[in-house]
């Protein structure tokens, strides 16, 4: 287990967010998880705390109940080795989410995404990248590497 781990406070839907997170990342796995005793809080045998592991990140979910939202305050960068890859987790990502600006999204769950190339900094870091990202949903690398090599 990692030494710090993100830990994400969901209403009542952990365990489904979780199951969805590892449908979209083959080598994930389920790392541990709480179920709620006679003792509470919830209903007894729900989850509580559901811990998993995503390309190497393990990763916390608590039903919490809806005192506390998630927000934009956090997310996931995702770095992508192709536009092959960015578009595959677009897709499953945005599905019953929604695309946002700059490479980032918000999952069905309502948590943060940047969908990125792996040379991003690079990208973003001339004039003309950065003019161009600010113009896309999802990133396109093609057309962030010509705005690039342009200015």
């Amino acid at each position: 287990m990692n030494k710090i781990t993100p830990f994400l406070w969901f209403n009542a839907d952990a365990e489904a967010a979780a199951d969805f997170y590892l449908s979209i990342f083959p080598s994930g796995r389920k790392l541990d998880e709480f179920r709620v005793t006679e003792a509470g809080p919830g209903p007894k045998g729900s989850v509580l705390v559901i811990s998993i592991e995503l390309e190497g990140q393990q990763v916390t979910f608590l039903n919490g109940g809806p005192s506390n939202k998630l927000s934009d305050a956090f997310s996931f960068s995702l770095r992508c080795e192709n536009q092959q890859e960015i578009d595959m987790y677009w897709a499953k990502l945005t599905e019953g989410g929604s695309e946002t600006a700059c490479g980032w999204l918000k999952d069905k769950f309502g948590v943060s995404w940047q969908v990125v190339p792996k040379n991003m900094s690079k990208l973003v870091s001339n004039p003309g990248g950065m003019k161009a990202m600010m113009t896309m949903k999802k990133l396109d690398i093609a057309a962030l590497e010509k705005a690039a090599s342009q200015s």
